[in-house]
């Protein structure tokens, strides 16, 4: 959005220019060629334009760049388990405990929430505003075990979601869920359960719809790339493996 505005800031005043020249004069004739916006285009910056942008960038720049850590891997999400899902959905764990909302039985964050990977090496608060982009806040849900289970067939439905590492799921290559144990133990029906994630699901988005069910929201008031931004600074150095956490049979 901070791009499409600062275009708009430039452009008004060509925008104003054509439109008081149409109401004087007519058109006579339109011609338009292709211009591939490439690599090569920044062989010959233009000066005038980087002395307009100057004060934007660095704005911006004192905005992304500041260094939060180190990754030993580069992570990707996807289905049904990745690195970066994994990362996630423990971050919210520890976000959830940091904040004093504790003990955490779970945590999770969609696949679809992770918009962009994780460098292997420095990472940059830009990097993380780039993986979570959207204004989603950490919440922790308290939810009846029948409904939890409820919420594991959500998840293995959609082929895997980021979870925690006390979660442990066989499903099926189209969407059924085989087994679940949490914290080593299968889910007992009528126990409490507690839940880490992002308010967007907790409305039961991207069909999570059991979240809906919840008996209780605890809101932190936290945005999830935050949680991410103050782990990786609490951390130094963050890691990430593949534990076999949703296993496809």
């Amino acid at each position: 959005m901070r791009r499409f505005i600062l275009l708009f800031v430039l452009l008004s005043p060509l925008f104003t220019h054509c439109v008081a020249s149409a109401q004087e004069n007519k058109v006579h004739s339109l011609r338009w060629n292709r211009v591939e916006v490439t690599s090569r285009l920044d062989s010959k910056p233009s000066a005038e334009a980087a002395a307009i942008l100057a004060p934007y960038k660095s704005s911006v720049d004192s905005i992304m760049f500041p260094v939060l850590g180190e990754s030993l891997v580069a992570m990707t999400a996807k289905r049904p388990e990745s690195l970066l899902s994994n990362w996630a959905a423990d971050v919210l764990v520890e976000g959830a405990t940091a904040a004093g909302l504790n003990p955490v039985d779970m945590g999770l964050f969609n696949i679809g929430g992770l918009r962009n990977n994780m460098p292997k090496g420095i990472v940059r608060r830009g990097d993380i505003m780039l993986i979570s982009p959207f204004e989603n806040y950490l919440v922790v849900l308290e939810m009846k075990g029948c409904d939890l289970l409820e919420l594991m067939k959500n998840i293995a439905a959609v082929n895997g979601e980021g979870i925690s590492k006390s979660v442990r799921m066989e499903i099926t290559a189209d969407g059924e869920l085989l087994s679940c144990t949490i914290g080593g133990k299968e889910i007992d029906l009528h126990r409490i359960y507690t839940i880490a994630t992002i308010d967007y699901l907790a409305e039961g988005n991207d069909k999570m719809f059991a979240l809906k069910k919840a008996l209780k929201q605890h809101k932190t008031g936290i945005l999830a790339r935050d949680v991410m931004m103050e782990y990786i600074l609490r951390h130094k150095v963050i890691d990430s493996k593949l534990e076999g956490r949703i296993t496809i049979k």
